[in-house]
């Protein structure tokens, strides 16, 4: 636990750095009155970011006096907003009720129309994801064999599709083998949301007898993720993307290539969490992709039915708003169902 007034500067520094893109000094925080800390000294102020750069909160530039938070800042920090409900609860957004209280807007267009809305408001990309493909549920996984070298993984979901991904089997796995994999993640995966597979299969690694497998094991469930993926490629809606590489964060056009590649081949997507559970933030090195290192996703599911649910979310970097995007994604996941 940090003490008040660490968190008052934590805060000041998250909010001030997102403001700003530069890092932040004890004077800054002592001359801006918004801050809260016109009363404290800078020394006492000095000691206190100390402090807190001791603790993995905040680091220093090699550039500046100044501090940035740090992944685990910018965590304290959310949970923090997270813990303020009363405030979210009295949030009002007037254009957000505008689009919901249409009398002839459907469901499906007043989220995406929403969403787009947020993403004007934020400069972040927004995604939604309706209650079919990604969100489906694993009912039966089956191996056919075409050939000696070549064969088809048959998929069929809660929801009725029936999908199925071409594989080339690799000269030194046996056909035997292939189906001992699948038929193991037939059990395993048995009612697994799609979203959730990767997480699944990671934490039965070390509880089934499948090593001698593992070579070709992360190959095969990289093809059932993209099949998975794919499914649900007419199931959403992304916009903004452009706004992601127009960052600070992505002015290196390595950087550019990456989030490009990853977005383009729907990768984006593994980091969406589509449970029912409430809002997810993932943060940095949360993010599973290489190419979201710098960024944040926030989820937030909605609800359409007892068993029926969707998820909308942001992604945007480290650096962002999120005071401002938390109350917004949650005031608008609480108002889709009332939208028939």
């Amino acid at each position: 636990m940090i003490s008040s007034r660490k968190k008052l500067i934590l805060k000041a520094i998250v909010e001030e750095f997102v403001r700003t893109n530069e890092p932040v000094g004890s004077k800054d925080l002592v001359t801006t009155e918004r801050f809260g800390l016109n009363n404290v000294s800078s020394a006492t102020i000095r000691n206190d970011m100390m402090e807190l750069e001791k603790e993995g909160l905040i680091t220093k530039t090699h550039l500046s006096s100044g501090r940035v938070p740090s992944e685990e800042g910018y965590r304290v920090y959310v949970k923090e907003i997270l813990n303020d409900r009363d405030n979210h609860k009295k949030a009002k957004f007037p254009m957000i009720d505008e689009i919901f209280e249409r009398a002839e807007i459907s469901r499906e267009e007043a989220i995406k129309e929403s969403m787009a809305l947020v993403t004007n408001l934020t400069n972040y990309a927004s995604i939604v994801m309706g209650t079919s493909g990604y969100l489906s549920k694993i009912k039966k996984l089956q191996f056919v064999k075409l050939s000696e070298s070549h064969g088809v993984i048959l998929m069929v979901t809660d929801h009725g599709y029936v999908e199925s991904k071409k594989i080339v089997i690799p000269d030194n796995i046996e056909m035997r083998d292939m189906e001992k994999v699948v038929a193991l993640l037939d059990e395993t995966l048995h009612n697994c949301p799609i979203h959730d597979i990767e997480r699944v299969i990671r934490e039965r690694l070390n509880e089934e007898n499948i090593h001698s497998y593992m070579n070709y094991y992360d190959e095969l469930i990289g093809a059932l993720v993209k099949t998975f993926t794919e499914m649900a490629k007419d199931k959403y809606f992304l916009a903004g993307q452009s706004n992601i590489l127009n960052q600070p964060e992505f002015q290196d056009v390595n950087k550019v290539q990456e989030m490009l590649q990853a977005i383009e081949r729907r990768e984006i997507f593994k980091t969406v969490n589509a449970s029912d559970n409430g809002i997810t933030i993932r943060i940095g090195s949360d993010n599973t992709i290489k190419a979201m290192e710098n960024c944040t996703m926030i989820s937030v599911p909605y609800e359409i039915s007892d068993d029926d649910f969707g998820v909308i979310a942001i992604l945007g970097p480290t650096r962002m708003e999120y005071q401002k995007v938390i109350p917004l994604l949650e005031y608008i996941a609480k108002n889709i169902k009332k939208v028939m």
